[in-house]
């Protein structure tokens, strides 16, 4: 049975990790017009804001206590209404690009972590500080993903024609399903880790 310090150091990066990826999302909205998130109190670090129970709490849980090789969740989603933003189509891309660009800048957070105990070596924090870079990165990649309702189809939802995004959105419907059967297949084996390891292995050779 995993301990508590074991328990701090996949939970600590998990959650400001889903936390701000969120944060990003409505922050960059209402910049853009859009003061959805503002109103409903979701542009705030507090972690109790964004817990979805089944993504953060069940699904990490369950992992984390069977021994998973890896750790993943997610938050619960901060509504964007995609009608009161400035240009829609431009600012669906930004908004949509901001999670994974705050998990990218969290990961090289994480990165100056792992390169200061690098000189004071601390194995608490060493195991944290790699683990943050390895859950930024995974939801990072892993969100760009062009399916909805990742980020990654909003992006393409936005480059579309009308007609041509409207069909594509209506994936959203079976998104979960279709996401499930790729994982299954080994999309994240095949596609999101070996990027992941890239991105990572270029981040060590800078410490």
């Amino acid at each position: 049975m995993p301990n508590f310090q074991t328990l701090l150091i996949y939970i600590v990066p998990l959650i400001f990790a889903i936390t701000i990826h969120e944060v990003a999302h409505g922050w960059v909205a209402n910049q853009r017009g859009d003061s959805t998130a503002k109103m409903l109190g979701r542009l705030t670090l507090n972690p109790i804001k964004h817990i979805d129970p089944v993504g953060t709490i069940l699904v990490p849980g369950i992992l984390f206590f069977t021994g998973s090789p890896f750790l993943f969740g997610w938050a619960k989603p901060v509504p964007i209404n995609f009608n009161a933003l400035k240009s829609p189509k431009k600012d669906m891309i930004a908004v949509a690009l901001a999670g994974p660009i705050s998990n990218f800048m969290m990961a090289l957070f994480w990165l100056l972590i792992l390169s200061f105990v690098l000189k004071i070596p601390n194995q608490f924090l060493f195991e944290m500080a790699k683990f943050g870079i390895a859950i930024n990165l995974v939801l990072g990649v892993f969100n760009l993903l062009p399916l909805p309702p990742l980020d990654g189809s909003r992006v393409v939802a936005a480059l579309l024609p009308n007609y041509l995004a409207y069909q594509y959105n209506k994936l959203e419907y079976y998104g979960l399903y279709i996401l499930l059967g790729l994982l299954f297949l080994g999309v994240f084996e095949h596609v999101v880790l070996p990027i992941v390891n890239m991105i990572r292995y270029a981040m060590f050779t800078l410490i």
